[in-house]
Protein backbone atom coordinates (compact mmCIF):
# COMPACT_ATOMS: atom_id res chain seq x y z
CA UNK A 1 0.00 0.00 0.00
CA UNK A 2 2.64 2.34 0.80
CA UNK A 3 4.77 1.53 -2.36
CA UNK A 4 1.55 2.16 -4.53
CA UNK A 5 1.11 5.79 -2.80
CA UNK A 6 4.47 6.66 -3.65
CA UNK A 7 4.24 5.51 -7.22
CA UNK A 8 1.43 8.01 -7.31
CA UNK A 9 3.27 10.37 -5.49
CA UNK A 10 6.20 10.05 -7.93
CA UNK A 11 3.71 10.12 -11.25
CA UNK A 12 2.08 13.46 -10.02
CA UNK A 13 5.75 14.74 -9.33
CA UNK A 14 6.42 14.14 -12.68
CA UNK A 15 3.05 14.88 -14.23
CA UNK A 16 3.34 18.29 -12.16
CA UNK A 17 7.19 18.64 -13.39
CA UNK A 18 6.10 17.83 -17.09
CA UNK A 19 3.16 20.59 -16.77
CA UNK A 20 5.66 23.38 -15.37
CA UNK A 21 8.20 22.40 -18.44
CA UNK A 22 5.17 22.56 -21.08
CA UNK A 23 4.34 25.90 -19.50
CA UNK A 24 7.82 27.26 -19.55
CA UNK A 25 7.76 26.23 -23.23
CA UNK A 26 5.03 27.74 -24.33
CA UNK A 27 6.03 30.78 -22.16
CA UNK A 28 9.29 30.73 -24.09
CA UNK A 29 8.04 30.20 -27.51
CA UNK A 30 5.44 32.83 -26.84
CA UNK A 31 8.45 34.98 -26.11
CA UNK A 32 10.51 34.28 -28.87
CA UNK A 33 7.61 35.21 -30.95
CA UNK A 34 7.08 38.37 -29.39
CA UNK A 35 10.70 39.29 -29.71
CA UNK A 36 10.60 38.19 -33.43
CA UNK A 37 7.59 40.23 -33.76
CA UNK A 38 9.20 43.19 -31.93
CA UNK A 39 12.37 43.21 -34.12
CA UNK A 40 10.73 43.41 -37.53
CA UNK A 41 8.35 45.99 -36.25
CA UNK A 42 11.82 47.50 -35.29
CA UNK A 43 13.46 46.62 -38.58
CA UNK A 44 10.30 48.76 -40.68
CA UNK A 45 10.97 51.43 -38.13
CA UNK A 46 14.65 51.34 -39.11
CA UNK A 47 13.39 51.12 -43.08
CA UNK A 48 11.00 53.86 -42.28
CA UNK A 49 13.40 56.07 -40.91
CA UNK A 50 16.00 55.78 -43.32
CA UNK A 51 13.46 56.17 -46.15
CA UNK A 52 12.09 59.42 -44.05
CA UNK A 53 15.66 60.58 -43.56
CA UNK A 54 16.23 60.38 -47.67
CA UNK A 55 12.97 61.96 -48.55
CA UNK A 56 14.78 65.15 -46.28
CA UNK A 57 18.35 64.90 -47.88
CA UNK A 58 16.52 64.92 -51.10
CA UNK A 59 13.43 67.88 -50.27
CA UNK A 60 16.96 69.61 -48.99
CA UNK A 61 18.41 68.99 -52.32
CA UNK A 62 15.38 70.09 -53.96
CA UNK A 63 15.11 73.45 -52.23
CA UNK A 64 18.86 74.43 -52.87
CA UNK A 65 18.32 73.73 -56.51
CA UNK A 66 14.88 76.26 -56.50
CA UNK A 67 16.92 78.66 -54.61
CA UNK A 68 19.22 78.77 -57.03
CA UNK A 69 16.84 78.73 -59.67
CA UNK A 70 15.10 81.65 -58.38
CA UNK A 71 18.21 83.95 -58.35
CA UNK A 72 18.48 82.66 -61.73
CA UNK A 73 15.57 83.74 -63.02
CA UNK A 74 15.42 87.40 -61.10
CA UNK A 75 18.42 88.09 -62.64
CA UNK A 76 16.45 87.08 -65.78
CA UNK A 77 13.89 89.33 -64.89
CA UNK A 78 16.49 92.28 -64.19
CA UNK A 79 18.25 91.45 -67.46
CA UNK A 80 14.88 91.65 -69.45
CA UNK A 81 13.82 95.03 -67.63
CA UNK A 82 17.25 96.23 -68.68
CA UNK A 83 16.60 95.16 -71.89
CA UNK A 84 13.13 96.55 -72.47
CA UNK A 85 14.26 99.80 -71.17
CA UNK A 86 17.22 99.78 -73.65
CA UNK A 87 14.95 98.99 -76.57
CA UNK A 88 12.41 101.75 -75.28
CA UNK A 89 15.11 104.22 -75.21
CA UNK A 90 16.41 103.28 -78.87
CA UNK A 91 12.52 103.39 -79.89
CA UNK A 92 12.46 106.74 -78.77
CA UNK A 93 15.61 107.45 -80.75
CA UNK A 94 14.63 106.30 -83.23
CA UNK A 95 11.42 108.34 -83.45
CA UNK A 96 12.81 111.63 -83.01
CA UNK A 97 15.46 110.56 -85.18
CA UNK A 98 12.52 110.05 -88.01
CA UNK A 99 11.16 113.09 -87.38
CA UNK A 100 14.31 114.74 -88.16
CA UNK A 101 14.98 112.58 -91.30
CA UNK A 102 12.12 112.72 -92.82
CA UNK A 103 11.91 116.42 -93.59
CA UNK A 104 16.25 116.39 -94.50
CA UNK A 105 15.13 114.03 -97.24
CA UNK A 106 12.64 116.22 -98.91
CA UNK A 107 15.36 118.82 -98.79
CA UNK A 108 17.58 116.56 -100.50
CA UNK A 109 15.22 115.50 -102.77
CA UNK A 110 14.51 119.46 -103.76
CA UNK A 111 18.01 119.88 -103.81
CA UNK A 112 18.51 117.04 -106.47
CA UNK A 113 15.62 118.62 -108.62
CA UNK A 114 17.58 121.86 -108.67
CA UNK A 115 20.89 120.11 -109.55
CA UNK A 116 18.56 118.36 -112.40
CA UNK A 117 16.91 121.77 -113.38
CA UNK A 118 20.41 123.96 -113.85
CA UNK A 119 22.55 121.31 -114.96
CA UNK A 120 23.74 120.24 -118.82
CA UNK A 121 21.15 117.68 -119.95
CA UNK A 122 23.16 115.13 -119.23
CA UNK A 123 20.99 112.13 -118.92
CA UNK A 124 18.41 114.62 -118.21
CA UNK A 125 15.04 112.38 -118.96
CA UNK A 126 16.92 109.62 -116.65
CA UNK A 127 17.44 111.78 -114.26
CA UNK A 128 14.06 113.21 -114.09
CA UNK A 129 12.30 109.48 -114.06
CA UNK A 130 14.99 108.31 -110.97
CA UNK A 131 13.72 111.71 -109.21
CA UNK A 132 10.27 111.04 -109.81
CA UNK A 133 10.97 107.06 -108.50
CA UNK A 134 12.50 108.77 -105.39
CA UNK A 135 9.41 111.12 -104.96
CA UNK A 136 6.54 108.47 -105.09
CA UNK A 137 8.96 106.15 -102.77
CA UNK A 138 8.86 108.37 -100.21
CA UNK A 139 5.07 108.01 -99.54
CA UNK A 140 5.17 104.69 -99.15
CA UNK A 141 4.74 102.28 -95.98
CA UNK A 142 5.99 100.18 -97.23
CA UNK A 143 10.09 100.97 -97.52
CA UNK A 144 11.91 101.76 -94.50
CA UNK A 145 12.85 105.50 -94.04
CA UNK A 146 16.85 103.85 -94.14
CA UNK A 147 16.06 102.27 -97.70
CA UNK A 148 14.49 105.46 -98.65
CA UNK A 149 17.66 107.55 -97.40
CA UNK A 150 19.79 104.99 -99.10
CA UNK A 151 18.39 105.89 -102.28
CA UNK A 152 18.61 108.98 -102.25
CA UNK A 153 22.47 109.04 -101.00
CA UNK A 154 22.51 106.65 -104.34
CA UNK A 155 20.71 109.02 -106.82
CA UNK A 156 23.63 111.90 -105.40
CA UNK A 157 26.28 109.79 -106.08
CA UNK A 158 25.00 108.98 -109.63
CA UNK A 159 24.53 112.84 -109.75
CA UNK A 160 28.60 113.09 -108.77
CA UNK A 161 29.63 110.37 -110.90
CA UNK A 162 28.25 112.81 -114.22
CA UNK A 163 30.95 115.30 -113.65
CA UNK A 164 34.37 113.09 -113.97
CA UNK A 165 32.65 110.16 -116.40
CA UNK A 166 33.28 110.11 -119.99
CA UNK A 167 30.17 107.97 -121.99
CA UNK A 168 27.64 108.30 -124.90
CA UNK A 169 24.73 107.51 -125.19
CA UNK A 170 21.64 107.80 -127.74
CA UNK A 171 18.39 110.47 -127.35
CA UNK A 172 16.39 112.89 -129.19
CA UNK A 173 17.82 116.94 -128.64
CA UNK A 174 15.70 119.94 -129.12
CA UNK A 175 17.44 122.62 -131.36
CA UNK A 176 17.09 126.07 -131.76
CA UNK A 177 14.71 125.99 -134.99
CA UNK A 178 12.07 124.26 -133.06
CA UNK A 179 13.14 120.96 -134.91
CA UNK A 180 13.50 117.80 -132.53
CA UNK A 181 16.24 114.90 -133.87
CA UNK A 182 17.21 111.46 -132.51
CA UNK A 183 21.54 111.95 -132.08
CA UNK A 184 24.21 109.81 -130.19
CA UNK A 185 25.13 112.40 -127.19
CA UNK A 186 28.53 112.23 -126.04
CA UNK A 187 29.72 113.67 -122.61
CA UNK A 188 32.95 113.96 -121.00
CA UNK A 189 32.21 115.19 -117.01
CA UNK A 190 30.44 118.44 -117.41
CA UNK A 191 33.13 120.17 -119.52
CA UNK A 192 31.78 118.87 -122.59
CA UNK A 193 28.44 117.94 -123.92
CA UNK A 194 28.01 117.00 -127.79
CA UNK A 195 25.35 115.82 -129.84
CA UNK A 196 26.20 114.40 -133.05
CA UNK A 197 23.80 113.24 -136.01
CA UNK A 198 23.18 109.33 -136.11
CA UNK A 199 24.91 109.75 -139.95
CA UNK A 200 27.97 111.18 -138.20
CA UNK A 201 28.08 113.89 -140.76
CA UNK A 202 27.11 117.22 -138.10
CA UNK A 203 26.71 117.89 -134.21
CA UNK A 204 25.87 120.39 -132.29
CA UNK A 205 27.51 121.30 -128.64
CA UNK A 206 25.86 122.07 -125.62
CA UNK A 207 25.68 125.99 -124.97
CA UNK A 208 25.02 126.49 -121.42
CA UNK A 209 24.56 130.61 -121.61
CA UNK A 210 21.52 130.13 -123.76
CA UNK A 211 20.25 126.94 -123.04
CA UNK A 212 20.66 125.41 -126.24
CA UNK A 213 22.04 123.19 -128.39
CA UNK A 214 24.17 125.35 -131.25
CA UNK A 215 25.52 123.94 -134.83
CA UNK A 216 29.00 122.63 -134.34
CA UNK A 217 31.95 124.06 -136.37
CA UNK A 218 32.64 121.13 -138.86
CA UNK A 219 36.56 121.73 -138.78
CA UNK A 220 36.24 119.48 -134.78
CA UNK A 221 34.25 117.28 -136.88
CA UNK A 222 37.04 114.34 -136.67
CA UNK A 223 37.91 115.10 -133.15
CA UNK A 224 34.94 114.78 -132.19
CA UNK A 225 33.91 111.60 -133.96
CA UNK A 226 37.90 110.10 -132.68
CA UNK A 227 36.10 111.14 -129.15
CA UNK A 228 32.69 109.13 -129.56
CA UNK A 229 35.44 106.34 -130.54
CA UNK A 230 37.12 106.77 -127.73
CA UNK A 231 34.10 106.90 -125.39
CA UNK A 232 33.02 103.63 -126.95
CA UNK A 233 36.68 102.33 -126.35
CA UNK A 234 36.91 101.56 -130.02
CA UNK A 235 40.20 103.48 -130.17
CA UNK A 236 43.19 103.95 -128.06
CA UNK A 237 43.25 106.81 -125.26
CA UNK A 238 44.67 110.22 -127.22
CA UNK A 239 44.89 114.23 -127.25
CA UNK A 240 41.71 115.28 -128.39
CA UNK A 241 40.90 119.40 -129.23
CA UNK A 242 37.11 119.07 -128.34
CA UNK A 243 34.80 122.37 -127.79
CA UNK A 244 33.67 123.08 -124.59
CA UNK A 245 30.01 123.68 -122.95
CA UNK A 246 31.32 125.48 -119.89
CA UNK A 247 30.33 129.09 -119.17
CA UNK A 248 33.33 131.81 -118.45
CA UNK A 249 32.66 131.50 -115.04
CA UNK A 250 32.87 127.65 -114.43
CA UNK A 251 36.31 127.57 -116.02
CA UNK A 252 37.45 129.77 -113.55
Amino acid sequence: MKISLALVATFSSFALHAADIDTATSIQNKTNQASVSSQKAIDKSVVRSNQMSSDIDQLNEELHNLKIYKKHLMGLVASQEDEMNSLNNQITEIKETRQGIVPLMYEMLDGLQKQIETDKPINKEKRIQRLDELRSLMSRADVSEAEKYRRILEAYQVEYQYGDKMATYRSDIDLADNRTVEADIFYLGRAVLIARSLDKSKYWTWEQSSQSWVKGDEGYLEQVNQAYALANKQIAPQLLTLPLSLKAKEMN
